[in-house]
């Protein structure tokens, strides 16, 4: 097996019992990871307050600047496995994680591997909140494949790369992806997209077996939420496709609107009748409406 750094990035303290669980399940896995990574968000605070909390052998380092990218970013370049190997901060990864992930690199044209990343909400999941939206909240949508796949890319919260892919096609572009609460996001994508564009073979594998648990809080079940993190999915879809001349930009959206449109929305509609079908095809419009708005709206402010 490769040696495997594992990296997490946090931009608050309010996050420290999330941290700490997460780090828990990482020491239990099958496979022991070679390191793990700590970043900050740029903060004197923020450094004084996890070194205190979080276990000494936990290598703890901060960002030049805030956003998830820029944290990953630091991440990778701290990183001394062969493997790097991204999990959210408020993620539980199951015990065989690592081993289900990084055995998949035993084929060479494999220069990244993802799983899958189950919702575990506070409140539980709300009757009117469609399967098919997980990825609003982070998590496996229906309509990801159930078997081990090839894909264009993987779940930003459950991911892994070979170290040197970042020597090859450069880094996480931090003009895109999260700043604190700011919901931009796809920085995952477009590095997926240079990676599979400028390795000759490269494939990216989905392997649903490496799971993780992704805390849900119930403010993510709203209305509100819903419309502002789909909007801000298409404002970063749209960045994307304006700075990317890779015919695969759009495959992945393109066939998971389909799936809606031809599989999840008649479904519901032939039980129009039962008052959650009604509610989440309702929630369902919300969102599409929302990509749309926003995709068009980046286009037109470039």
């Amino acid at each position: 097996m490769p040696s495997v750094s594992v990296v997490i990035s946090t931009y608050t303290i309010e996050r420290l019992n999330d941290v700490l669980r997460c780090i828990s399940s990482l020491k239990k896995q099958t496979l022991t990871p070679s390191e793990i990574i700590l970043v900050l968000d740029p903060s004197e605070a923020l450094l004084r307050g996890y070194t205190a909390s979080v276990p000494t052998d936990i290598k703890i380092t901060s960002s030049d600047k805030v956003g998830l990218s820029h944290a990953r970013n630091v991440g990778i370049m701290t990183a001394r496995g062969e493997i790097v190997a991204f999990v959210d901060d408020d993620a539980v990864a199951d015990e065989k994680w690592l081993e289900h992930m990084v055995r998949l690199y035993g084929d060479s044209h494999v220069m990244g591997v993802g799983g899958s990343a189950i919702a575990r909400w506070e409140v539980g999941q709300p009757q009117w909140f469609p399967e098919e939206l997980n990825w609003i909240v982070g998590c496996s949508y229906k309509g990801l494949p159930t078997r081990r796949s090839a894909v264009r890319n993987p779940l930003g919260c459950n991911m892994s790369f070979r170290k040197k892919v970042f020597t090859k096609v450069g880094y996480f572009r931090d003009d895109i992806g999260r700043f604190g609460t700011n919901l931009l996001s796809k920085e995952e994508t477009e590095l997926s997209m240079r990676v599979l564009e400028g390795i000759p073979e490269a494939r990216i594998v989905y392997e649903p077996q490496a799971i993780v648990y992704h805390k849900v809080s119930g403010k993510r079940a709203t209305f509100k939420y819903i419309w502002v993190r789909s909007f801000y999915e298409g404002v970063s879809n749209g960045l994307i496709d304006a700075d990317s001349k890779h015919p695969r930009v759009t495959s992945v959206e393109a066939s998971y609107l389909r799936y809606l449109i031809g599989v999840a929305i008649p479904r519901r509609l032939a039980r129009v009748y039962k008052p959650k079908s009604a509610a989440q095809l309702l929630v369902l419009a919300l969102s599409m409406s929302a990509v749309f708005a926003g995709f068009f709206s980046s286009k037109l402010k470039r």
